[in-house]
This record gives C-alpha cells, structure tokens and sequence, in this order.
C-alpha cells in the first residue's frame, strides 16, 4: 500500500513568553506544511504483525493510523469500551478461550479475573483491551503504546505471547511503540522505523517464526520464558531467560 502523511502548521497568536522563546533559541513559528511520508510503500500482507517503532513525535503513530485507514475490518484497541463485567466474564468467548487469551495478556492471577476493568491498574487495563481486542477476531487489530505502561520484562513475555496469537487466530496487527526491545519477541512481519529526521524505513525482515503455541520453547532466538505461580494457565510474574525449556 502507498501511504501519504502530511499536515499543516496551524496558526499560533504571538505573546511574550512566545518572544522570550524565539530570541532565547533563535526560532520561529513553524509555518507551511510538514509531510512525514510521501508515497511510501508499506509491503503490509493480510495477516502481518506491522511495527511502527521510534522516538516521541516522529510520526509513527500518524503512520500507523494512515495504514490502518486503508484496511478492512480494523479495531481500534485504545477506542474499545471495557464495560463494567468481571475479567472472566468480559470476553465473547467460552470461557477456556477466555481464560488462555486473559492468561496470555498477562491477567491469569484469579484476583484479577474477579475485577472489572475500573479495578485495574493502567497497565493491567490495557492488557485487558488487547484481549478483549484478541477475543473479536477482527481482521486486523491496531494499537498505540501497546508495552508502554508494562515493566519491560513482563512487555517482552506479552509481545511474544501477541505474536502467537495473532497467528494462531489469524489477525493481524498494527502496532506502534517507542521501545525497541519488544521486536525480538514480537517478531514482526512488517518493521517501519520513523527517526525524528524524518526517514521513515519500511522492511519485511527475513526471520524464521517459531510456530509453538506455547509461550515457552526453543528456536533461532532467544524467546522469553515466563516463571511464577500458575494460576488458570496464567503467571503471576515473568522474567527473560534466554535459555530453552527442556
């Protein structure tokens, strides 16, 4: 698909601190028009798991919402109303499917399966929109920020058991972050790095995916292996170990 990302500099009422601003670094107000792709081509596929990664405020989300708007069957996760159910009694699913899909999200603790989403906290809740998101089937899911308010231990043992999912379920997956250390685990089909420089870069990385349904496994990379407390096939906590499951 060829994507065109642009907009306009609005315009801005002059003050002092705006003149304070301007002498202190020498600038001005931006004018005219800023433009973060042109006719770029995305090689996205049915199906693909895309990553748009790079720092705040280079177009990665602007990206990203561009690219979904030409696909069908899109659901956005962050507009998803929670709803005032139990965990376990959220998903439009049976409940084993339910229980596996909140497990994989990082939400297998019994206490929590008993909450309703206003109980938790801001990362745990949007662990909960990705499974309630997962649980739709849609054609293709979209989410901005998808690791950001998780530990990164616990952010790399979910974007791999996302990965899983996705194919296992057979949607796909926009998805934009600022943290670089989820890719191994995720394992994307489709990689679009933003720079605030404005080069945007646009690859299908040629990686070899490790089919196993389970979150713990052995294969060309160093997966993530959860450990803790099994509770509904969830776990309570998760650490990186780069050793295989015997």
């Amino acid at each position: 698909m060829l994507v065109n990302v642009s907009y306009d500099f609005l315009p801005k009422i002059p003050s002092a601190n705006a003149a304070v601003v301007m002498d202190h670094f020498g600038v001005g107000f931006e004018a005219g028009r800023k433009t973060i792709a042109d006719h770029l081509e995305l090689p996205i596929q049915p199906g693909d798991v895309v990553l748009f990664s790079g720092p705040s405020g280079s177009g990665k989300s602007s990206l990203m919402r561009a690219a979904a708007s030409q696909l069908d069957g899109v659901l956005n996760a962050d507009a998803l109303n929670l709803g005032d159910d139990i965990l376990v009694d959220a998903l439009p699913t049976p409940t084993a499917e339910s229980l596996s899909l909140l497990a994989a999200c990082g939400l297998g603790e019994a206490q929590l399966l008993l909450r309703i989403p206003q109980e938790l906290s801001d990362g745990q809740r949007y662990r909960f929109r990705l499974a309630l998101a997962l649980a739709q089937k849609p054609q293709w899911i979209v989410a901005d920020e998808f690791t950001a308010a998780l530990d990164r231990p616990l952010a790399k043992v979910i974007a791999f058991n996302l990965r899983k999912l996705a194919s296992r379920i057979g949607v796909g997956c926009l998805f934009a972050t600022t943290h670089e250390d989820i890719r191994e685990d995720l394992q994307p089909d489709v990689i679009v790095r933003c720079g605030l420089d404005g080069t945007v870069q646009a690859t299908r990385p040629d990686v070899k995916k490790n089919e196993s349904a389970s979150p713990i496994g052995c294969g060309s990379r160093r997966v993530p292996q959860p450990t803790g407390r099994t509770l509904l096939a969830g776990t309570t906590a998760a650490i990186t170990s780069g050793s295989c499951a015997s």
